[in-house]
């Protein structure tokens, strides 16, 4: 039985690594397709991969049309609901930031995110469209 916790709440969402980096993916990488996620650094199987899909689309996160030019392949993108984890994901990226010095983000996205965050998330959430 679910608790009336806001964090209990998030987590039935986002209770796994994978969730947020299929997230991170669509946000900041410009991925769209099935084997996009599948090439990622991380390396997720794609049993895992399916079914992180089905449980973001089911959850208003993320949604799928065909993509027009191959008529077998889904083009997955975030929906308002999922844009609105811009502000979650860069406060993830400033405070994972702030305690490991070997993390491959851009000097300049940090300090932006430090100074200018809400124009930094306009930013990014303008070019999701």
């Amino acid at each position: 039985m679910r608790s009336d916790c806001p964090i209990s709440y998030a987590l039935d969402f986002f209770g796994d690594k994978w969730t947020f980096l299929i997230v991170r993916d669509l946000m900041f990488e410009g991925k769209k397709f099935y084997s996009d996620f599948l090439n990622s650094k991380e390396g997720i199987a794609t049993n895992i991969l399916s079914d992180r899909l089905k449980k973001l689309e089911n959850n208003g996160i993320i949604e799928s049309r065909v993509y027009e030019k191959l008529k077998t392949k889904k083009v997955y993108s975030l929906t308002e609901k999922g844009k609105s984890l811009v502000p979650v994901l860069v406060e993830m990226i400033l405070w994972s930031a702030q305690y490991d010095d070997t993390l491959a983000v851009p000097q300049t996205f940090i300090d932006k995110a430090k100074t200018a965050k809400e124009e930094l998330v306009a930013g990014i959430r303008s070019r999701l469209g």
